[in-house]
């Protein structure tokens, strides 16, 4: 439902109740009006080109001179934009399609406000997955927004995506740094510390010691993989093919394209070395 007619008998409901789900344009119009007739077209355009985003209410004012009295109508057109129960901007008079659109994006939620909701929802329900690419289109919509950022790295995190969830930590401004930040950053260290397990100490050290031993390199691989390193992971399985492609009757490639299935199509860490891998072996 994206355009109304206005009553007495539905006033309430759609004009005060309503707004505190969506805004509601109330447009006080009659038949008489000429302006009134060159502006509703516009009005309709945009309340069905905006599916619902708000609710467009229509009130003849000369049929409905009681509600058009209680909001103190003295000109037609005139057009109220109400949310949460009260006038929030509005004008009268005919205007133009772009002075109304501009209008109404001043108020209604953006695209990635709807994005984060949606992710929130998964979240709230802990399924992780879903939410992860929900996050990442809000955080870019958003032009990084820290608060978004933040949450995005706290899904990382609760998916053991530890190097990525640290990356976007470190990206975050000073003044940006509240309690949420702080809250995460703790979560961030104890991952840390739960995943420096002595078999990935063990084979650091032997690694640095023989930095060219592939055996090593793989083992180190596969166990930052289960620890949430996977760039790290990576790096290591990309540099074993690069010198034996078919280390160990093709492990490696195996382990890695494993590596990037379980990340999931789409992933901004997986196409970065799906591309890699391919520009290697073809």
């Amino acid at each position: 439902m994206h355009i109304v007619d206005i009553t007495l008998e539905n006033a309430q409901q759609l004009l005060i109740d309503e707004s505190f789900t969506r805004p509601v344009l109330v447009d006080f119009w009659a038949d008489w009006c000429g302006p009134c007739k060159s502006l509703m077209p516009i009005l309709e355009k945009l309340a069905n080109e905006y599916q619902g985003t708000f609710l467009l209410a229509k009130v003849n004012a000369d049929e409905q001179n009681m509600i058009a009295s209680q909001f103190g109508v003295r000109s037609l057109p005139t057009v109220m934009l109400i949310k949460d129960g009260q006038p929030l901007d509005g004008f009268t008079g005919a205007q133009t399609e772009t002075f109304v659109r501009q209008m109404l994006e001043k108020h209604l939620p953006k695209a990635w406000e709807k994005t984060v909701q949606q992710a929130e929802d998964y979240l709230a329900a802990g399924d992780f997955t879903a939410a992860l690419p929900l996050l990442r289109q809000a955080a870019d919509e958003s032009g990084q927004q820290s608060n978004i950022v933040i949450t995005l790295a706290q899904t990382l995190l609760e998916l053991n995506r530890i190097e990525e969830a640290e990356s976007l930590l470190a990206g975050i401004r000073m003044a940006d740094q509240d309690a949420h930040f702080q809250q995460v950053l703790a979560q961030l260290q104890l991952k840390k510390q739960a995943a420096k397990t002595p078999e990935v100490t063990a084979l650091e050290a032997a690694l640095e010691k023989d930095p060219t031993n592939l055996d090593f390199m793989y083992q180190l691989a596969v166990q930052l993989n289960q620890e949430g390193y996977y760039r790290k992971a990576l790096e290591l399985l990309l540099q074993i093919l690069q010198k034996n492609r078919q280390f160990s009757d093709g492990a490696a490639r195996k382990t890695m394209t494993d590596i990037l299935a379980a990340l999931g199509k789409g992933d901004p860490l997986a196409v970065e070395f799906q591309r890699k891998l391919f520009t290697l072996l073809y």
